[in-house]
């Protein structure tokens, strides 16, 4: 029933090529995992709705390319985004040094100056890491991100990076409020954070 929803909220999933971001979708949006999940052409949209402290959100979440190629459909896909997932592979060290890139686009095309960023090290299931957790923790610090390690593959920490980042947004009333005019909802007594800091990363228990 949309009538109980307080509002709907832009994420996008934004990374290189094979690092698993439509893997972290499906498995969030779905609860399943496919080992040949093939690359996304171009942009892929999926709508779940989640209860966040007691309130509906129905989330549209982008999974773009991270091919080259389709870099032309970026300008749309980032406007009136609230929320974005930076994806790297913990195996992969090019993929994490690759990140500023991406944050470089993200600055370039975003519509919000406020947009929530949360980076998650995927695949930590996998041996051989070639990103330390503390390195992962430290870009999101610097770069005022949210930050969780996961694994599409097992479940560990796909849900929390998707709730703790819709979290985030709804104590920014700002980034959503304008755009629910007419809609005098309160989320409880809750204060937005103060400052752009790395608070509230949820970490692997």
């Amino acid at each position: 029933m949309d009538d109980d929803i307080l509002t709907t909220l832009k994420l996008l999933i934004i990374g290189e090529s094979g690092v698993g971001k439509s893997s972290l979708l499906i498995r969030f949006t779905d609860d399943t995992f496919d080992p040949e999940q093939t690359a996304t052409i171009g942009v892929d949209f999926k709508v779940k709705t989640i209860a966040i402290d007691g309130n509906s959100a129905k989330l549209a979440i982008w999974d773009t390319a991270g091919q080259e190629r389709f870099r032309t459909l970026t300008p749309s896909y980032y406007r009136g985004a609230q929320g974005v997932i930076l994806v790297y592979d913990v195996t992969k060290r090019d993929t994490f040094t690759k990140l500023e890139n991406w944050l470089n686009e993200l600055e370039t095309y975003t519509t919000r100056n406020d947009i929530v960023k949360m980076l998650v090290g995927n695949k930590i299931d996998k041996d051989s890491h070639e990103v330390d957790r503390n390195e992962g923790l430290k870009f999101a610090r610097k770069h005022s991100m949210l930050f969780i390690e996961a694994s599409a593959k097992t479940k560990d920490g796909v849900q929390c990076a998707f709730e703790e980042l819709v979290e985030k947004i709804l104590q920014t009333p700002g980034l959503w409020e304008s755009d629910n005019p007419g809609q005098g909802v309160r989320l409880g007594e809750q204060e937005p954070r103060a400052g752009g800091g790395c608070g509230g990363y949820c970490s692997i228990p």
